[in-house]
């Protein structure tokens, strides 16, 4: 039968799903970073209202958010491993391309369960506590803002992520056929980038208090979409330049 064929299982239905959840996780992470968080900023003094929002609305969608990353993540690794011949059958722009775009697939699902939901929980439980009487939460402030510096950094990281995904498949073809020295010196360059900003983004370079002046790229979604698509177009030009 068609659907136990493993080309058709790996090439089709996992790439199905795959696309499906990620087009779910992707969704949200944008509704949180140009909707909710915004929209949460101009409740002013609604403090009440602030506490439900989270309660009732953010809650749900951020489980829909960290599981849509799991199965994106899971889905794509499970591709790879049934998919005969991956990694080798698309020469080397694919696999390095590729290899960059799952790396930073990878971290940001790492930012969704070890950064963002980890301090999320800390501001729901606030939330709760506040709307039954009870006193704010200090850490509550502090654990929202490092939820939001590694949210932004997603943000940022999402187009150059699905840049680098799609286009093995559909760019990066027998055309760019340079060796597979430049296809892995465009990974490095990108894995160095990618390092650096995920380190900054988590505070290390200065903490994490707005006065941070390399935490611009994370104090509005105006400076998270300019800094996304410089970060994909510093990107997209050294792969023309190394492996065409």
């Amino acid at each position: 039968m068609q659907f136990l064929n493993s080309a058709y299982i790996g090439d089709f239905l996992f790439r199905y799903i795959h696309i499906l959840v990620g087009i779910t996780w992707i969704g949200l992470l944008y509704y949180f970073n140009l909707v909710q968080v915004p929209g949460l900023a101009a409740y002013g003094d609604e403090g009440k209202a602030r506490m439900i929002t989270l309660d009732k609305i953010a809650r749900r969608a951020l489980w829909w958010f960290r599981w849509a990353s799991i199965a994106t993540l899971g889905t794509g690794l499970l591709m790879t491993g049934i998919i005969e011949s991956y990694w080798t059958r698309s020469g080397d722009a694919h696999k390095y391309t590729i290899s960059l775009g799952m790396t930073i697939g990878t971290l940001m699902a790492a930012n969704v369960w070890m950064v963002i939901w980890k301090n999320q929980k800390v501001v729901l439980a606030n939330a709760v506590n506040v709307l039954g009487g009870a006193a704010a939460d200090p850490a509550a402030a502090v654990a929202g803002r490092k939820a939001l510096l590694a949210s932004r950094q997603n943000f940022i990281f999402s187009t150059s992520m699905l840049w680098f995904m799609v286009g093995p498949a559909h760019y990066y073809n027998q055309a760019f056929g340079k060796t597979s020295s430049n296809a892995m010196t465009l990974l490095i360059i990108g894995l160095v980038i990618v390092a650096i900003l995920q380190i900054n983004a988590l505070g290390l370079l200065g903490g994490t208090a707005a006065t941070n002046k390399l935490l611009w790229p994370y104090e509005s979604h105006k400076n998270a979409m300019i800094s996304g698509g410089v970060l994909w177009l510093i990107l997209m030009i050294a792969s023309e330049v190394l492996l065409k």
